[in-house]
C-alpha cells in the first residue's frame, strides 16, 4: 500500500505525564472524574508534587497523537502547533522528527512553558485530567500562514482550536487554500457547545470529514442518539463519523452508513488516546483510498491496541502487532 501522502496535524503540542492512582486521589483534587479541567502552571507543579509514585511522561495531544500514530505506520506526517524553549519542548520535537516526523513547523514561545497534562488513571481504567495549556494557549493566528501546510495532502485539525474561533479559522483557511482536505476530530461537547453558532459554517466551507464521540454528536444535534448525530453532522460534510466506543463506530460516507465493531480487548488498562488513534486507523485508509468501511476497521484495530497500554506512546511489540493486524485484515478484504 502506498504510505508517501504527506498529513499535517494542527492542534496542541501537550507533553503528557501519566499516573496510576486510587479513587480517594482523584476525589482529593476536586472537580468531576474523568473530566479535564485547564490549570496554571503553579497549580500543576503544585499537583505534580502531590502524585503518588512515579509519572510516564510522553507526548501527547489530540491531532499531535493521530499524526504520530500516523509516523510509526510510515506515513509522512508534520505537526503544527507551538512548544516552549525549554527541556520539554525540545523532547517533544526530538520524538516527533525520531519517528521521522517533520517538527520544522512547530513553533517556539521563548515565554511559556510547553504545554503539560496530567492524566490520573484510576483502578476502573478511567483517566481525570488537569492541563497547563502553557505555549500552545499563546499559539496565534498571525503564526499561520499557507506556507505551514506546502506540500501537505491532508490538514488533520483537533476541535480545541475552535476554543479560539480566530485562530481555528485561520488555519482551516490557509490549509484550504495550500490544497489540503481536512479532517476535522471535535475533541469534547464543550467544544462543541461553545463553538455551536460557527461550526455548521466552519464544516459547510472548510472540512471533508468530521469526527466525533457520541457525546460530541449529541451536543451537535441536541439528541442522544448516534445515528441521528451522524445524519446531522453528514449534512454538513461529505464524510462524518460517530466513535461509540466499545460499541464501535457508525461512518455515513458515498450515502452509505457502515457500522464498525469495535475489537474484543481482553484488558483494558487506559483509554487514553483511543479516538485519536481510531482516527489514525481512519485516516491511514482514507488517505489511501480504501472504503469507508475498511478505513474504520483500521482504527478499530489501532484503539484495540493503544487501551492495553498506559498512554498513547506505545512499544515497538505493540506496533508490529498493529502493523501484522493491518496486514491481514487487508489481504483478507
Amino acid at each position: 500500500m502506498n504510505t508517501a501522502a504527506r498529513i499535517i496535524g494542527v492542534g496542541s503540542p501537550i507533553v503528557d505525564r501519566l499516573a496510576l492512582v486510587e479513587e480517594a486521589f482523584v476525589a482529593g483534587v476536586g472537580g468531576h472524574k474523568g473530566g479535564m479541567q485547564l490549570v496554571d502552571t503553579p497549580a500543576m507543579e503544585a499537583l505534580l508534587a502531590e502524585v503518588p509514585g512515579e509519572t510516564l511522561v510522553a507526548p501527547g495531544g489530540s491531532a499531535a497523537n493521530t499524526v504520530f500514530a500516523l509516523a510509526r505506520l510510515n506515513m509522512q506526517a508534520a505537526l503544527l502547533g507551538k512548544i516552549g524553549d525549554d527541556a520539554e519542548g525540545r523532547y517533544y520535537r526530538r520524538t516527533f522528527e525520531q519517528l521521522g516526523g517533520d517538527g520544522s513547523r512547530l513553533k517556539t514561545c521563548g515565554v511559556s512553558a510547553t504545554a503539560r497534562c496530567l492524566s490520573l488513571v484510576t483502578p476502573d481504567s478511567e483517566r481525570t485530567m488537569r492541563t497547563d495549556l502553557g505555549a500552545a494557549a499563546s499559539f496565534a493566528p498571525e503564526e499561520v500562514s499557507v506556507d505551514d501546510f506546502r506540500g501537505c495532502r491532508h490538514a488533520h485539525v483537533e476541535g480545541y482550536l475552535l476554543f479560539n474561533p480566530d485562530l481555528a479559522r485561520t488555519v482551516l483557511e490557509a490549509a484550504k487554500t495550500a490544497g489540503c482536505t481536512i479532517s476535522l476530530d471535535l475533541g469534547a461537547f464543550e467544544v462543541v457547545n461553545g463553538a455551536a453558532e460557527t461550526l455548521p459554517s466552519l464544516l459547510d466551507r472548510y472540512v471533508d470529514v468530521v469526527l466525533a464521540n457520541e457525546d460530541e454528536a449529541a451536543a451537535f444535534c441536541g439528541r442522544r442518539d448516534p445515528r441521528t448525530g451522524l445524519d446531522a453532522l453528514h449534512a454538513h460534510c461529505e464524510t462524518a463519523v460517530v466513535k461509540c466506543g466499545a460499541e464501535g463506530a457508525l461512518i455515513r460516507a458515498n450515502g452509505n452508513i457502515h457500522e464498525i465493531p469495535a475489537r474484543n480487548v481482553d484488558t483494558v488498562k487506559d483509554t487514553t488516546g483511543a479516538g485519536d488513534f481510531w482516527a489514525a486507523g481512519f485516516l491511514y485508509g482514507h488517505l489511501n483510498s480504501c472504503e469507508p468501511d475498511t478505513s474504520g476497521h483500521l482504527g478499530s484495530i489501532l484503539a484495540a491496541e493503544v487501551v492495553r497500554h498506559l498512554g498513547a506512546n506505545l512499544p515497538p511489540a505493540a506496533w508490529e502487532r498493529i502493523t501484522e493486524a493491518f496486514n491481514r485484515y487487508l489481504e483478507e478484504r
